[in-house]
Order: C-alpha cells, then structure tokens, then sequence
C-alpha cells in the first residue's frame, strides 16, 4: 500500500513544523551535494527558517560571491548598487596593499629573502640604513634632553644647599638668643642704669669657657631690712 499525497500547506502545529522542516533541509542539501558532484554544477544553496536560522551550502569549486556575480552578468539584474561595488573594490585594494606591507616587513626582518634579486635587495638595505639612523637621532636627542634635566635638578639642590648652610652659619653666629642680650645691656646704660658687662662676643676667652656673674638685689624700704626680708633676699645669676 503505497503512501498517500501530503496536502502542500503551512503545517499549523509548531512541533511537527520544525521537525519536517529539518527532514526536508537535510533532503535538499543532500541532493545539491548530489548534482554538484555528478554533474560538475556550481551550487550555492541559501536557507532560512521561520526563526531566522541560515543553513547554507556552496559547491567545493565556486563560492557564494562568485555565483551571485555569475546570476547579475546572466540575468542583467543588479545585486549591488554602485556604492556596494565601490565598496568591495576599495575592500580588494586594501586587503592587496595589506599583503605587499606584510611581505615587505618579513623583508625588513630578514625573512624570505632568497627569491629577491640583489636590485631588490638594494632599497630593502637603504630602508634599513634610514631607520637606523633615525633611531640613532632620536636616542641622542633623548639624552641629551635628560642630561640638561639633571644638570637643571642638580643646580638647583646647590643652590639650595648653599641657602641651607647660610642660614646655619648666622644661627651659628648669633649663639642662640646672645645678641638679645647685648640689646638688653645698651637699652639699661641708654635709660641711666646700671651698665652690665659685655656679652660673650666681647670676651677675649671662648663661648664654652664663660663665667657666670651674680649680684645682690638689696630692698630699697627700711622696713624690709629685718632679718626676715634679708634671709629673703634675692641673688640672680646670669650667664650670658
């Protein structure tokens, strides 16, 4: 009993969709694979499902490309408009141009030099004499740009060393607080009053080896010259 006729019509259950559609795929691509070897056919087979999925298959001895040209120049309808077309040539010339610039940097890197010429070897050796000696300016430069940076650094801290050291030098001169002193001294003997000696920058002997003087200070009051005031008398010592 053979099998009955399948009414051709949009399969309404989503389940049995799908799974005749992958039967009938499967069918299709196999029998392009089929005319493409038997008879030596350019095939290229485009397919895309209710969900958007693309199965393609293209014969081993042409591509995609190459057959939708074929079906433009056969049917004389346009698949590609002019700016399309200016497109892929562009494409072509820099993909082209990418090549000869890998070819002439394995050259550059001393690869693949046994098929070239000694004339071609020639502007491959100036190419390369350039590039050094624009490598050899550029270091100089460079070093001679970090020379002038340090010489500028190291200028600097002696200059300020030197500040350093001369504020060190009048701290060291002026003894820690000794001129005060001496001001001190001229502003009593300008007011009429007792005269102090000198400080120690008019002492023949050194800083180190300085005597302490003392005095007295007595009560002015008569009722203060008891016993009592006298034992509290004061002495004051300075050292200057």
């Amino acid at each position: 009993m053979g099998r009955g006729k399948i009414e051709i019509k949009r399969i309404e259950n989503s389940t049995n969709r799908q799974v005749t559609y992958s039967k009938r795929r499967n069918g299709i691509i196999k029998k392009a694979k089929e005319i493409a070897v038997l008879c030596d056919a350019k095939v290229s087979l485009v397919i895309f499902s209710s969900t958007g999925k693309m199965t393609n298959y293209c014969s081993p001895s042409s591509s995609l490309i190459e057959i939708l040209d074929k079906y433009q120049n056969s049917s004389g309808k346009k698949l590609w408009d002019a700016k399309h077309e200016y497109l892929s040539a562009e494409l072509d010339r820099i993909k082209k141009e990418n090549d000869n610039m890998q070819i002439e940097l394995r050259h550059l890197k001393g690869e693949d030099l046994t098929s070239l010429q000694p004339k071609e070897l020639i502007p491959i050796e100036k190419a390369l004499e350039d590039g050094y000696d624009s490598v050899r300016a550029k270091q100089e430069r460079l070093l001679e740009e970090e020379q002038k940076r340090l010489t500028y650094i190291c200028s600097l801290q002696q200059q300020q060393q030197i500040e350093i050291n001369g504020v060190m030098r009048e701290m060291g001169e002026n003894g820690g607080g000794g001129g005060g002193i001496d001001n001190n001294h001229k502003g009593v003997a300008a007011a009429g009053g007792r005269d102090y000696p000198p400080s120690h920058h008019h002492y023949p002997y050194h800083r180190h080896h300085q005597m302490p003087f003392a005095f007295r200070v007595q009560p002015i009051q008569p009722n203060l010259h008891s016993s009592r005031a006298a034992a509290a008398a004061t002495t004051t010592t300075i050292c200057p």
